[in-house]
């Protein structure tokens, strides 16, 4: 097993792990250090999540580097900005040079008797065979990764869903696939239907749970007037739905509570 000491090792090349190396540079130049990624390219989250119209919840004038001023017109920031934001701070101050991609943590186990910390991890792309195990050792070790698991996210168990004949897709596996950005047009609007469809969970939750898919999947903002939801229904049959009993009410549901005056609530991402 090979072994490497570095004076400082940070564990993800997102937003805080590119913030980190720049201020280690910059206030302990005379510190060595690394900076150990599990996917193969730098951004964390924002490279991980791409469904449409993700952004941040956070203004960039607070949640940005204090050492690179945010100048983009938008301080409420979709993805791809942030990504690029934060790729283009690493490459300037040379930080991506300090990466090992493909590096997935395995285990850290700190000693007193030497003051340091022993990490090993598994270096090689995911499936691609028997990954090897690599260790490294440090002083000080820097977490700066995401809480939670690349590979799989959380899936809540959503009653109804077994009925559903549309596709559920996760929006930390968002496909690559033209037909569902397509129908998902708009972005935005994702979080407004997923608050739409909400506020009547107490009436009737698996309509909800329809109409919250459903929504997602035909990017078609509700809104009062026969058309919004004539258009609706439209896309619910180009998806194949249009024989399902449950995902036909959802899209009156919807509409309904948007006409009651229920109101957009969704999140910002």
């Amino acid at each position: 097993m090979t072994s490497e000491h570095v004076d400082v090792l940070i564990v993800g090349a997102g937003l805080s792990g590119i913030g980190a190396g720049y201020h280690l540079q910059q206030k302990c130049p005379g510190k060595s250090y690394a900076i150990l990624e599990g996917r193969d390219c730098i951004g964390g989250t924002w490279d991980l999540f791409r469904y449409p119209g993700i952004r941040s919840d956070s203004d960039m004038f607070t949640l940005g580097y204090s050492f690179k001023p945010w100048t983009e017109p938008k301080a409420i920031a979709d993805g791809p900005r942030i990504l690029n934001y934060v790729r283009e701070t690493a490459a300037d101050n040379g930080i991506d040079k300090k990466i090992r991609f493909h590096h997935r943590v395995k285990r850290a186990s700190w000693s007193t008797q030497d003051a340091r910390w022993t990490v090993e991890a598994e270096r090689g792309p995911v499936g691609e065979g028997a990954a090897e195990i690599v260790r490294f050792t440090c002083g000080f070790l820097f977490m700066c990764a995401g809480y939670y698991k690349y590979e799989e996210g959380y899936t809540p168990q959503f009653s109804g869903t077994e009925d559903f004949a549309g596709r559920i897709v996760h929006p930390q596996k968002w496909p690559e696939d033209n037909r569902l950005r397509r129908q998902a047009r708009g972005g935005d609007r994702l979080g407004r239907h997923r608050g739409d469809a909400g506020a009547g969970v107490g009436q009737d939750g698996r309509s909800c749970h329809h109409a919250a898919a459903l929504a997602d999947l035909c990017g078609v903002a509700p809104g009062a007037g026969p058309g919004r939801e004539q258009a609706a229904r439209a896309a619910a049959g180009e998806a194949g739905l249009s024989s399902d009993p449950l995902a036909q009410r959802a899209v009156g549901h919807v509409f309904s509570s948007s006409s009651a005056g229920a109101g957009p609530r969704g999140s910002s991402n």
